[in-house]
């Protein structure tokens, strides 16, 4: 049964639940970056996660499936990856200044 969590991990599956603003459930979390009551970095399945609100708390964690449930008021919550993405040169400002 083990096996199936990590197949399930490794295949990208995450899901998200708000509810009004107060309570979060997260699926696919990998890792716990760092936390404090005004902002929790996360590792999932499809990327860095940052989120940021007052009073968070970690209600439920559980890393080796991947469930976390957080707590508080949130009034931010955004992927970010490390990956630079290549800047489009054929814009007419390129081309202008070339």
């Amino acid at each position: 049964m083990e096996q199936n969590k990590d197949i399930s991990m490794e295949n990208g599956k995450s899901s998200l639940t708000l509810e009004n603003r107060k309570k979060m459930t997260l699926n696919g979390v990998s890792e716990i970056i760092s936390f404090n009551e005004d902002q929790i970095l996360l590792i999932t399945v499809l990327g860095n996660m940052d989120i940021r609100g007052e009073d968070l708390k970690m209600t439920k964690l559980d890393v080796q499936n991947g469930d976390v449930v957080i707590t508080g008021r949130i009034s931010y919550v955004v992927y970010t990856t490390d990956e630079k993405k290549p800047r489009k040169q054929n814009g007419i400002l390129s081309k202008v200044f070339r």
